[in-house]
């Protein structure tokens, strides 16, 4: 294999950079990134430090090795979506969360330096995968089950 330096590349072929991402909803996004926690349950993912207590620009900069959202990062699927780091910052956009639910995931605050990817994966299902959409959808889901 020969590689090619970019402005070279360019000499050589056209190369589209506005390439369009594969469109997936939020809950599909979501979804898969649960579904890469599950598939190793027992790994000890890190997590980010005091991420409430951060300025917005630190905060969106964070970033941390072996977390839960490297782990979504370095999905082929989830990058091809237009997931483009693994800042804290980009796992709130890609997947449209709030600082309050993103904090609740990823935040050393919750569970100490480590946790485990099963209790992050249900963590994501729980609140933002399963979960039905607004009051009427859960008062539907009591009485109709």
């Amino acid at each position: 294999m020969k590689h090619h330096e970019f402005d070279q590349l360019q000499n050589l072929a056209r190369i589209n950079q506005d390439y369009p991402h594969q469109v997936v909803p939020r809950d599909k996004r979501l979804q898969r990134w649960a579904e890469l926690l599950e598939a190793d349950p027992q790994r000890l993912l890190s997590t980010l430090h005091e991420t409430e207590y951060q300025p917005r620009a630190v905060r969106a900069a964070l970033h941390c090795d072996n977390s839960a959202i490297s782990v979504a990062f370095n999905d082929p699927v989830l990058r091809a979506a237009g997931m483009k780091n693994d800042t804290y910052g980009e796992a709130k956009r890609f997947f449209e969360l709030s600082d309050r639910q993103l904090h609740r995931i990823v935040c050393y605050c919750h569970f100490g330096a480590t946790v485990s990817a099963a209790t992050t994966a249900s963590y994501i299902r729980a609140k933002h995968v399963d979960k039905p959409d607004g009051f009427l959808a859960r008062l539907r889901a009591m009485f109709v089950g």
